[in-house]
């Protein structure tokens, strides 16, 4: 079959020179055969082997498929099995699996072409943690059979919470005793026990069994029973106040851990007058939450998402440091220069903890020591000074200051030493001044404005005049003692000088003013000097100026006010508020107590600090309140307004995304008939104040019918979406579709389904007819059999009896017809007796598209003798 053409050469072949032959190969059979030319090159024989090969195909293929290590979250995951054909010709395969744990493998069967690759799509559903290691059979055309192992773990995603010294898992941290308005922080880590990231959220469980908040735990029964109003005092306290989760929220990597700060900082509840402040002690649960899907409230699922719950314990205790003269001190009179002391014992009444005090400084008393820490059960002395600087009665409260640890409310990761207590004393304290000798002398002229009551001695050194001169202020119109006649209708606003005001009299004073002698009202000489006083002209330019001057910041008023006005109204220029401001002008309607009260137990919006962590009364109310505003359409598929595109915009945090519900995670059709439609709904429920914009995307060709696939929801807003399942190909149905949110954040849902044929189920499969009482002989026997569908598409049916050699004697109404989805249907069924009758007969239900049944009569007949 081979055959050999060349030219041998006469001569040798000189050095650079070559000989060409061919070899030309006919096969006649599909084998591989073989053969081997020779070539003498002088005195020596080499040997060529010839091989003449048919076309034929060389498959190869992965021997293992491992998806490594997932998180069981309802996801369906593919990888492909890569089949090479490195041959010369095409190729098929087979692919053979028994298991149920692969769902999908497409395609089983095709053929592969020379030197290309055919992938095989395999599926795997991490609905439950288990280990995947299942092996599929793959006949290669030439090769035979290989197996494929397909590896997998799917673990459930785990959030532990460790200790930061230990690393050990912590189920409760005390916090032990603080003060109230004080702070105490502990450290935990968060660590990621999974393969994937997770966005974690904390969530404190004010409403958990087995919660305390603020019962004093060491007090008998009775004595909790009987003080009845601590329950209402502490029904309304907010949790996310007393402890603080910083960070309450974020990302872990996977098997990261972080650190996680908790603060608690108790709080006294307000007591009555004749209250006494008590210790209280909290027992309060703290959630750490991996964000994600989230079953929809409204349906009783069982599969919640992950979660871990750390109980956080610890007890809130008054500041009980007693002053011993206290709260009122007073000292012993003194004089001007003098001291006088008291001494004081600070008593710390406290089992638990020690007390730092400081005092604060107040003029005219000196403490020693000014600050200090006394210990528990322990009591320290001090010593009030009063040392006066001036003459008077002293009553002055003295602030003690309580030092201890708070959390700054602008940096809540920084801890200052600073006062968060004060407790208030009474210094009462008398300077009295030393008696002088006081001399005095005749006065020898015109008497001055102080003096005794003849006028004739003054106190020397004492009422002094002013550096001003003294000027009256009497009017020259209310006297008329020695007025001089010509003065005596005087009725101007002058005003009267003193006999020594000379000094004033001369001075440049205004000019709109006049003074008049005290007794013949005759009007003073002013002098004006002109090389210190204003011309006619210079005042007018000062008043003019002054006058320019208001008017220039009047008119910057007035703009300010106008651009004041225009912000306002572009900030409020929507289609609701049209550039009104929200009730302005409008008066506050006038609410009780009780619609206080109310409002405050029904919603209680969630805390705008975000350092405050999530509580789970707080989730419910505003999910109570979204639920009740429920919108079913009129949605918009895009954001069209300003606002909306501004809300849709935002990226959420992991404490935002935890508040929107999005589920059930996994929807469940159940049985469905092939041919049909199916609906199930997808729930949404947005509980934040702001829009949120939902984006399905859905390639899967059993879920095309589904719509809406984008939705815009408003705030505080529920709605769903109607997922529609059609199927024409029967057996089991698992995949999953994703959504976004925000086109940012991403998620997805599991699909299940059954598809299955139509069925019809009968009552029972035998009947026996009696005849009925009180009917003569020959008349026929009746009864009923039901038919049950119980699939969600309508069921065509027909009986067919089974002919035997003795006839027929049974028959059936309706003979034919359909059975409304989850429906019944009664069918009568009659014996028609006759001579030599069968008593026995047989029909077969035969569905449509469906199943087949047999149904068996019998009649009992009694003959009586």
């Amino acid at each position: 079959q081979f055959k050999l053409i060349v030219e041998n050469p006469e001569k040798p072949v000189a050095s650079g020179l070559q000989v060409t032959a061919f070899v030309e190969y006919y096969p006649e059979s599909e084998e591989n055969i073989q053969d081997r030319l020779q070539l003498l090159i002088e005195d020596d024989i080499v040997d060529i082997p010839v091989f003449g090969l048919i076309h034929c195909c060389n498959l190869e293929i992965d021997s293992e498929i491992n998806f490594g290590s997932v998180i069981a979250n309802s996801r369906i995951i593919s990888k492909e099995i890569r089949i090479a054909n490195r041959g010369s010709s095409s190729g098929t395969f087979k692919i053979t699996y028994d298991g149920i744990v692969l769902h999908y493998i497409e395609p089983t069967s095709g053929v592969v072409k020379p030197k290309s690759i055919q992938r095989v799509k395999v599926d795997i559903c991490t609905d439950i943690p288990r280990i995947i290691k299942e092996v599929i059979k793959v006949n290669l055309q030439g090769r035979g059979c290989a197996d494929v192992w397909i590896k997998a773990v799917v673990v459930e995603q785990v959030l532990k919470v460790l200790g930061v010294s230990c690393g050990n898992v912590l189920e409760c941290i005390n916090f032990g005793p603080v003060y109230f308005g004080s702070s105490k922080t502990e450290q935990i880590s968060l660590y990621n026990e999974s393969p994937e990231c997770m966005d974690w959220v904390a969530v404190l469980e004010d409403n958990a069994v087995g919660g305390e908040m603020g019962t004093d735990l060491e007090a008998s029964a009775d004595a909790v029973l009987q003080d009845l109003t601590l329950k209402s005092r502490t029904r309304d306290l907010d949790v996310s106040t007393l402890i603080l989760c910083i960070p309450n929220q974020g990302t872990l990597l996977p098997y990261e851990k972080s650190l996680v700060t908790l603060c608690f900082s108790p709080k006294c509840v307000n007591f009555g007058v004749s209250d006494s402040p008590m210790k209280q002690d909290y027992v309060l649960f703290l959630r750490f939450e991996a964000v994600g899907n989230k079953d929809c409230y409204l349906q009783t699922l069982t599969n919640h998402p992950h979660h871990t719950e750390l109980a956080l314990t610890g007890s809130g205790l008054p500041v009980m440091l007693t002053v011993n003269p206290g709260p009122v001190i007073k000292f012993m009179d003194c004089f001007f220069g003098e001291q006088t002391q008291v001494l004081c014992t600070l008593k710390n009444e406290s089992e638990s903890l020690p007390v730092t005090f400081s005092f604060r400084k107040t003029a005219h008393f000196n403490i020693s020591p000014e600050k200090g820490k006394i210990k528990k059960r322990s009591a320290k002395d001090v010593i009030f000074s009063f040392s006066p600087h001036q003459i008077g009665t002293f009553n002055v409260k003295q602030v003690v200051d309580i030092i201890g640890i708070r959390l700054e409310k602008k940096n809540l990761q920084a801890l200052k030493t600073k006062s968060f207590h004060r407790i208030y004393l009474s210094f009462i304290g008398v300077c009295k001044p030393k008696r002088k000798n006081i001399l005095f002398k005749i006065n020898p002229g015109i008497t001055p404005m102080i003096s005794n009551a003849t006028g004739q001695f003054v106190v020397d050194g004492t009422g002094q005049c002013t550096d001003t001169a003294p000027v009256a202020i009497l009017k020259s119109t209310q006297t008329q003692i020695h007025t001089h006649q010509i003065n005596r209708n005087c009725k101007d606003d002058a005003l009267i000088a003193f006999p020594n005001d000379r000094t004033a009299s001369i001075r440049p004073s205004e000019r709109n003013k006049k003074y008049r002698t005290i007794f013949t009202k005759t009007e003073r000489y002013n002098y004006i000097d002109p090389e210190f006083s204003y011309t006619d002209d210079e005042r007018l330019s000062k008043e003019a100026h002054k006058e320019y001057y208001a008017d220039f910041i009047s008119s910057l008023r007035r703009r300010c006010l106008q651009e004041g006005a225009a912000r306002q109204f572009y900030k409020y220029n929507n289609s609701v508020n049209i550039g009104l401001k929200p009730a302005e002008g409008l008066m506050s309607p006038r609410i009780s107590i009780t619609d206080l009260h109310k409002e405050k137990l029904q919603f209680k919006m969630l805390p705008s600090d975000e350092s405050c962590p999530l509580t789970s009364q707080k989730l419910a109310a505003i999910g109570s309140k979204s639920s009740v505003k429920e919108i079913w359409n009129g949605l918009n598929a895009v954001p069209s307004s300003a606002q909306e595109k501004e809300d849709c915009s935002l990226t959420l945090t992991s404490k935002q995304l935890h508040q929107i519900l999005i589920g059930p995670s996994t929807i469940d059709f159940g049985d469905v008939c092939v041919h049909s439609t199916t609906t199930r709904k997808l729930h949404i429920i947005n509980n934040l104040l702001v829009h949120i914009w939902i984006q399905i995307e859905i390639e899967i060709d059993e879920l095309q019918q589904t719509s809406p696939l984008s939705q815009v929801v408003p705030p505080l807003t529920r709605t769903h979406i109607p997922v529609v399942f059609e199927t024409n190909t029967l057996g089991t149905f698992k995949k999953s579709f994703t959504y976004t949110i925000n086109n940012q954040h991403p998620g997805h849902v599991l699909v299940v389904a059954k598809a299955v044929s139509v069925e019809l189920e009968l009552s029972a499969r035998e009947l026996i007819l009696n005849p009925i009482p009180g009917y003569l002989a020959g008349t026929e026997f009746r009864t009923t059999v039901t038919l049950y569908n119980p699939r969600n598409h309508p069921a065509g049916f027909t009986w067919k009896p089974i002919n035997t050699h003795r006839g027929i004697t049974f028959s059936i109404q309706p003979a034919k017809g359909f059975v409304e989805a989850y429906r019944d249907l009664d069918c009568e069924v009659v014996w028609h007796p006759g001579f030599n009758s069968p008593r026995a007969g047989e029909f077969n239900l035969c569905v449509r598209k469906g199943n087949k049944i047999k149904l068996k009569c019998f009649a009992k007949v009694t003959i009586h003798t």
